[in-house]
């Protein structure tokens, strides 16, 4: 199961379908954010392909194509027939020559990592109703592209994840044609889930190349926006990272950074070394055909070169300038361990030094109160009493008890800190003893845990219940999870680590968008989680637990 190359396939074959000769590539808006380049619109009496949501945008795209003479419209999801009643009505040239579904309504970010790009999906615990349809629509192409019909499983203690669920079984049941693949020994399995059930894991620092780059510098549509950087170069104000056509970002996107400081370095180094030989003297014919040749692989290595030495410089003084290094020490602790007076200890030493950002500091808090919200001894008020203090502005200050609201105990369907059972248990004191290979790594994502039982078969229906009387008897091969509310690049990390070692086994991962912090704070906020106002919030300790 690869996102990309399903989706890089439709695009090969619309372009093969519309026949030979100079081509032009239109698309509206929403195809464009999913990543598709534009072609140039300023060709006359052309063969025109038409790349287009199946939304009310495509008609007013429509009457500005009349400059085609055969026009082929493409669509990335499924089109009903009154929308193509609609289209047909629009062609006032007659300029359309064919109309086809392509399912790539979604944006395939790694081959095994997709997103719909939606923020703020839900209102509460329920649907926003357009991110509803944009997110079936979006999962269904997905399912459609990777030619699966499967089985579904969704997260019993989410309405959410349950209402999807139940959306997408209804497009399969009405587009059965559509779904009619050859049958699997084992059917696929699509495994529904609610980032309210893992509020940890976005807010956490992350240390390998790809996580670590969204969560300092964002990356948009594989775009990073260096423009702040301090003294950039105008042509390295916005840099592509794509795995596809970036061999040293394919090979390190998931090294940690400090393999990727020494990759730098060598990568560096390598250029040095071809350098001389393509800027040798050109004394004759033969001399100026090799340096032809050989120019344009000189070039896109210094283009490399001055892209990643540019992002890792960025990385690395924001890294000294924040204190990350010691703050992620304390966001792991919080996460990974339950030694309360330890962690308040620290979380209190770093709110009083200057060197911490404010919105670092407020993270800090959030971790401590998603931990020990219901601890005896739970000291959240004195904390925000602390970010107060130090002038940490109200709106970051009402993201804590908004955060709670939105992921804390009291709602949430699986245990985030403390082991379950002997094996849990075990598993926790054995790796004490092992140690931990980087303290800034420590963390598992609960996607982890979730899908080692459930590829083991051991997932609980109680809590990840089957929809509809069907069951698999046997363990799944094909894996679709989607998050509601957003997936990670830890999450991605965690995804591909188990595809690598579980043979056998294909798990792809989406969600709604991908987060980090920021993103995430902005989910939380979008979603109606906003948080009383900070001072007058209160967490009583052991308070009953109601879902």
């Amino acid at each position: 199961m690869n996102a990309v190359l399903a989706v890089r396939q439709y695009v090969s074959k619309m372009i093969e379908d519309s026949g030979p000769g100079m081509k032009v590539l239109l698309m509206d808006r929403e195809t464009v954010r999913r990543g598709i380049r534009e072609g140039d619109e300023g060709w006359r009496e052309v063969f025109g392909c038409a790349v287009l949501s199946p939304s009310g945008e495509f008609l007013s795209l429509r009457a500005r194509c009349s400059f085609a003479v055969v026009f082929f419209s493409d669509f990335s999801n499924v089109i009903s027939k009154s929308d193509v009643k609609s289209l047909a009505e629009a062609d006032e040239q007659e300029v359309v020559a064919e109309v086809q579904e392509f399912y790539g309504d979604y944006i395939a970010v790694n081959p095994h990592v997709f997103s719909l790009n939606l923020l703020g999906c839900c209102q509460g615990r329920s649907w926003d109703p357009a991110h509803l349809s944009r997110t079936t629509q979006g999962l269904t192409a997905l399912l459609l592209s990777l030619k699966k019909c499967p089985m579904i499983r969704y997260q019993l203690s989410s309405e959410p994840a349950k209402r999807l669920a139940e959306c997408v079984k209804q497009v399969i049941t009405k587009e059965y044609e559509l779904f009619d693949f050859r049958r699997t020994e084992v059917p696929p399995l699509l495994l529904i889930l609610d980032r309210s059930d893992d509020a940890i894991t976005p807010l956490l620092n992350q240390w390998t190349y790809q996580a670590m780059v969204h969560e300092l510098l964002g990356i948009n549509n594989n775009r990073i926006d260096l423009s702040r950087v301090p003294g950039i170069s105008k042509d390295l104000r916005e840099v592509v990272l794509s795995a596809e056509n970036d061999e040293f970002y394919a090979n390190n996107m998931y090294l940690n950074f400090a393999e990727i400081g020494s990759n730098i370095k060598n990568l560096m180094e390598d250029f040095q070394r071809r350098k001389p030989k393509e800027q040798q003297k050109l004394e004759s014919i033969a001399d100026m055909k090799a340096f032809v040749e050989n120019y344009p692989q000189f070039k896109k290595m210094s283009g490399t070169v001055a892209k990643h030495v540019t992002v890792v410089g960025e990385l690395s003084r924001l890294v000294a300038e924040r204190n990350l290094l010691e703050v992620s020490e304390v966001e792991q602790e919080l996460a990974c361990q339950n030694d309360h007076s330890s962690a308040l200890q620290n979380v209190r030493r770093l709110l009083q030094s200057p060197r911490v950002a404010e919105l670092d500091a407020a993270r800090l808090v959030m971790l401590y109160a998603l931990h020990y919200e219901r601890h005896s001894s739970s000291a959240l008020p004195g904390l925000l009493g602390e970010l107060r203090g130090r002038g940490v502005p109200d709106r970051l200050r009402k993201l804590v008890p908004a955060v709670l609201e939105y992921g804390g105990k009291r709602v949430r369907g699986s245990e985030l800190f403390s082991p379950k059972d002997a094996v849990a248990i075990t598993k926790q004191f054995l790796k004490g003893l092992k140690g931990v290979e980087n303290v800034y790594t420590q963390h598992q994502p609960l996607l982890q845990e979730t899908l080692d039982q459930l590829i083991k078969g051991k997932l609980k229906e109680s809590q990840f219940p089957y929809l509809g009387p069907n069951t698999l008897r046997d363990r799944p091969q094909d894996i679709i999870v989607f998050i509601i509310g957003g997936a990670t690049y830890e999450e991605a990390l965690t995804v591909f680590n188990l595809n690598r070692s579980n043979p056998g086994v294909r798990v792809v991962l989406g969600g709604t968008t991908i987060h980090n912090t920021k993103s995430f704070l902005e989910e939380v906020t979008a979603s109606g989680f906003r948080g009383r106002s900070a001072e007058s919030s209160q967490v009583t300790p052991r308070s009953s637990s109601r879902r």
